[in-house]
């Protein structure tokens, strides 16, 4: 799927697929730098991550184990709750671990939150969070971002793992939905 196939459910394009690329490696190289000596658990968050966590961990060089939990603050709505349920937990302990989160985009901060507190709790040695995508017009609670690829406005966007009602997840680059196919 592309931007031709969308009819007019995109409104533009706002990262290219080769300006995602060029960030994951800079994030990549950043992570490579921090955790020398270490091994990482990178946790991906399902399933927008998904897209990222894939790209991003293929080019880090350090030593990593990967492992997914699947949350949901939204239900069927398009803003966070703040309700958090665990969807899917981890299969890895974390006692002593160094964690790394990795987000598709961070909205209110709410559900990031949480799930940081909660990582920390279970023992882990370090619990930082790798986002593509921040909107800090949408933040309610600070959450404390180490690896940011791009802040982008409070847009509904879909791609790159983003979606809106399961669809758009497969586009190469991120873009900003037409109002008219979510309100």
């Amino acid at each position: 799927m592309d931007a031709n196939d969308m009819g007019d459910a995109l409104e533009r394009i706002l990262i290219s697929e080769q300006q995602i690329a060029d960030k994951l490696q800079e994030m990549a190289t950043q992570i490579d730098r921090d955790y020398r000596g270490r091994e990482i658990l990178l946790v991906g968050v399902l399933k927008g991550a998904t897209m990222v966590m894939a790209d991003l961990s293929r080019l880090i060089h350090t030593p990593l184990e990967i492992d997914w939990m699947a949350v949901s603050s939204y239900g069927a709505s398009t803003k966070s709750s703040g309700v958090v349920r665990i969807l899917k937990d981890l299969d890895s302990d974390l006692g002593g671990r160094d964690v790394l989160i990795v987000e598709d985009v961070i909205d209110s901060g709410l559900t990031l939150d949480w799930l940081t507190r909660n990582l920390s709790s279970r023992g882990a040695s370090s619990v930082e969070i790798a986002a593509l995508l921040r909107k800090p017009e949408a933040a309610k609670v600070a959450v404390d971002v180490k690896y940011v690829g791009f802040d982008i406005p409070n847009d509904f966007v879909v791609g790159y793992g983003l979606d809106y009602a399961e669809k758009y997840r497969n586009l190469p680059f991120v873009g900003t939905l037409a109002p008219h196919v979510y309100q």
